[in-house]
């Protein structure tokens, strides 16, 4: 059988932020565009980490665009697209145990 998507073409999009919550106003800005990742298909992968998967480099482009269209007027944000393949070479530890990766989410593809 051959493999419909390559762990070379599935992207994982990760978006790091560090934005100001010291007023009620940026608070709610933060709420704001954390509330938008999620509602674009975001995990959180660590605070102030959100993470997504895409089954192509399209697929993260459309993604990555909603992002930068939801960017606040004032902090830090960064976006970094890897791919599948190099997403599971990743090693992650809580303390001192190595932990296993969690299988992603069932991705669902309508024709």
């Amino acid at each position: 059988m051959i493999e419909r998507f390559s762990e070379y073409q599935i992207m994982w999009i990760f978006v790091f932020f560090d934005l100001p919550t010291e007023t009620k106003s940026e608070r709610k800005k933060y709420a704001e565009f954390r509330k938008q990742l999620l509602r674009d298909g975001f995990t959180m992968f660590q605070f102030s980490i959100y993470l997504r998967h895409c089954p192509s480099r399209e697929n993260a482009d459309v993604h990555i665009k909603r992002v930068k269209n939801s960017l606040p007027k004032d902090g830090y944000v960064g976006i970094l697209t890897i791919t599948d393949k190099q997403f599971g070479q990743m090693e992650l530890f809580r303390g001192c145990q190595r932990m296993k990766h969690d299988a992603p989410t069932q991705q669902l593809e309508l024709f």
